[in-house]
């Protein structure tokens, strides 16, 4: 955790119990070098680790597991992209972020004495030695968490659906095919905003609540902090290594809370290139066109000996078209077709940082909603609110393409750039809204395949009921909700399977699950009996003859190798898949036979089969990460209690990485928890201290501490 101030003083730390800081500082420049320099004390090790990635230099650190991703960052051009979005802030914002940078690196020699720094650094080899933070650094951060956040992935999964199984099923058109198999990204989706309009909460002023889904990982994605200054106050949930507050706030008369849109605003091209006497040249919609290109070195740890060197140099071409970045390029030119990514925020040199000051000088719902209008990607849903408005958008870039042109790469020969969609007009919220990554209205539909509407069916129903919870203490009950609606369709379906195609067990194991409450309790061997007999379902379909083409390999980086996971991908399109004819499945054979697996399997509560497995650099370093408590997790996909693991593992990889509730009548009622603590150091008794009340689904009251009184 931080120590003291610096010795100038100028600005004032206090911790609550739980050892999240408040600051406050007599101007904003110095509120954002305190804000740094906190991070960088209780985060150095994630700052770090963040930088590395967004830099390509993970292999530098921990040797041949990094090269994968050091590669893709160099080919999205990340680094690239936040010095060019630098340059083009205004004077006020590259002031406020040069000012978090200094105190960043003020922080960054402390902050970074942490064990995992220390394991990293006793590995064979040489560490590369530290650097100071350029001023472009936090925008770098905010774009390498956001990138993987788009759909490109997504689109080269429907494109290799399209690649394997189209010729194997040639009566079949393709856009079949991929719609079937489209389901949900594996790796996102989960994520829950809703709000309460007055008329509907106890005081008369709104609430606002929600919990955002990621990768689990260890320090936790968000930093719960108050930053405070003569011009504002806010409290909320910070990116570490990003000055103010960007998703999750409130400012004391208006708050806000957002959601992935699942929109399609990444555009993937298939750039067709040439050799022309030792330089690309592709081929665009007026013709052939130069290829920017170059090469760029990576640095690779080796374990040194007597014939190597302590770093391999590894070449990693990169390449841009006047359309896209290039993926999968060789390392030199020749004929070739080569997948190309339309970033927003790279062709635009803008990051959305204009509207990350804007947001903490927000006073009404309204001001929420014209900052976020300088947001660019991913594109968000937002729920904002005053003490007599909720209002809900879209926010971000949007390409305006038909959905036909959303579903598979466009070819970069007859493509042209698609112009931006205006954002619709905020809509007034009268009662409730939900934002669950589900399609929206017509106005809203930006995107081509959306995770199933059940999480936004059954919170909605929650906020319906005669005691549906109306204070900010009584959100808890729905972001601890542990029904599967997920599995009413699966469970229909079994019903209607003949007597006769079950044996003793599988009969009794149906009797078992019909009865079942629906809910994925980690007490419950109900819950684990019908995730087994769903994996196995799973496992049944992978070994289908006619899906065995999706198991050739992809063409891409393993980085992406989590979008194209068969049984993830099978297990998130299955009622789809089920009733699919080219698949010429048995579906009553194909549930009974599964059911028989699931039901030889020993009863064990979900708890034990669904327990968090954090994620950590050192899983890829081979070395140890920092200890966390045992932790059996409730929820399951699709649950409100989002937590989700790869089908038929039993360790949870992604889940709430934070949960909020904006209270609009009297902001000292918030709430909010995140998965582990405030401390990234593993010594620090803020490490995991909010573990247990964020694994039961709950949240704790915002302490204030008063920021005025001198130490």
């Amino acid at each position: 955790m931080s120590g003291p101030a610096p010795a100038s003083a100028e600005w004032r730390l206090r911790r609550d119990s739980l050892g999240i800081p408040h600051l406050w500082a007599p101007d904003e420049l110095t509120l954002a070098r305190a804000q740094g320099y906190v991070t960088a004390r209780d985060r150095g090790w994630q700052l770090d680790t963040d930088r590395w990635r967004a830099e390509g230099t993970l292999a530098a650190r921990i040797g041949p597991p990094g090269l994968a991703w050091d590669t893709l960052a160099r080919q999205l051009r990340i680094t690239e992209t936040a010095r060019r979005s630098f340059a083009r802030l205004d004077d006020a914002d590259r002031r406020w972020v040069e000012a978090y940078t200094d105190g960043v690196n003020a922080g960054l020699p402390q902050g970074r004495q942490t064990p995992e720094t220390d394991d990293l650094r006793a590995l064979p080899g040489v560490h590369p030695p530290d650097e100071p933070w350029p001023a472009w650094m936090p925008l770098a951060i905010l774009h390498v968490n956001h990138v993987l956040f788009t759909g490109f992935p997504n689109v080269l999964w429907r494109a290799h659906v399209a690649r394997t199984l189209g010729p194997h099923h040639p009566r079949t058109p393709v856009e079949e095919l991929v719609d079937t198999l489209s389901g949900v990204d594996p790796r996102s989706g989960g994520s829950n905003a809703w709000a309460l309009a007055g008329s509907r909460t106890a005081t008369g002023a709104p609430i606002l609540a929600g919990d955002p889904h990621r990768l689990l990982e260890l320090p936790g994605t968000y930093q719960q902090v108050r930053l405070a200054c003569p011009e504002y106050d806010v409290v909320g949930l910070a990116f570490p290594g990003v000055p103010g507050i960007a998703h999750f706030g409130h400012t004391g008369t208006a708050a806000w809370g957002v959601t992935n849109a699942v929109a399609h605003h990444v555009d993937v091209l298939v750039e067709h290139l040439r050799d022309d006497g030792g330089a690309w040249r592709a081929a665009g919609p007026d013709g052939d066109e130069p290829v920017e290109s170059g090469v760029e070195q990576v640095h690779v740890r080796q374990t040194p000996h007597e014939t190597t060197e302590a770093h391999e140099t590894v070449d990693v071409p990169w390449g841009r078209t006047r359309r896209s970045l290039l993926l999968d390029l060789p390392p030199t030119p020749t004929a070739h077709r080569a997948t190309g990514v339309h970033l927003p925020a790279h062709t635009r040199a803008d990051l959305g940082v204009g509207a990350l000051r804007a947001l903490l000088r927000a006073r009404t719902a309204r001001d929420v909603v014209d900052a976020f209008a300088a947001w660019v990607d991913p594109v968000n849903r937002v729920l904002a609110a005053d003490r007599n408005t909720v209002l809900s958008a879209t926010v971000g870039h949007v390409p305006d393409l038909d959905r036909t042109e959303r579903r598979l790469p466009r070819d970069a020969r007859t493509a042209r750039a698609a112009e931006s969609l205006p954002n619709a007009p905020a809509v007034r919220v009268t009662t409730h809204a939900v934002d669950a990554n589900q399609r929206p209205h017509a106005a809203d539909d930006h995107g081509f395949a959306y995770p199933p509407p059940h999480r936004t069916r059954r919170i909605t129903a929650l906020l319906r009921e005669p005691d549906a919870p109306t204070t900010a203490e009584d959100q808890h009950r729905i972001h601890a909700d542990t029904e599967q609606p997920d599995a009413h369709d699966l469970l229909d379906r079994l019903a209607a399977v003949p007597d006769t195609l079950l044996d003793h067990p599988a009969a009794r194991a149906r009797q078992q699950l019909l009865a079942w409450d629906r809910r994925m309790t980690t007490d419950s061997t109900d819950a684990t009996l019908y995730a087994t007999w769903r994996t196995a379902v799973v496992t049944r379909l992978a070994d289908h003859p006619a899906l065995a083409p999706l198991t050739e390999p992809h063409p891409h980086t393993s980085v992406l190798d989590p979008w194209f996971a068969l049984p993830a991908r099978l297990r998130t399109a299955l009622p789809t898949l089920l009733d699919a004819p080219w698949l010429d499945l048995d579906v009553p054979q194909t549930l009974a036979d599964a059911l028989t697996d699931a039901a030889a399997a020993p009863p064990a509560p979900w708890g034990t089969q669904h327990a968090l497995v954090p994620v950590h650099l050192h899983h890829d370093a081979h070395l140890d990460p920092p200890p966390t408590p045992p932790t059996a997790l409730a929820g399951d996909s699709e649950c409100v209690l989002a937590t989700a693991s790869v089908p038929g593992a039993a360790h949870v990889v992604s889940g709430p990485v934070a949960r909020w509730v904006w209270d609009l009548d009297d902001r000292s009622r918030s709430r909010w928890a995140v998965p582990f603590g405030a401390a990234g150091d593993p010594r620090s008794r803020h490490h995991v201290d909010q573990l247990s009340t964020w694994a039961a689904g709950r949240t704790t009251r915002i302490e204030f501490p008063d920021l005025q009184e001198q130490p």
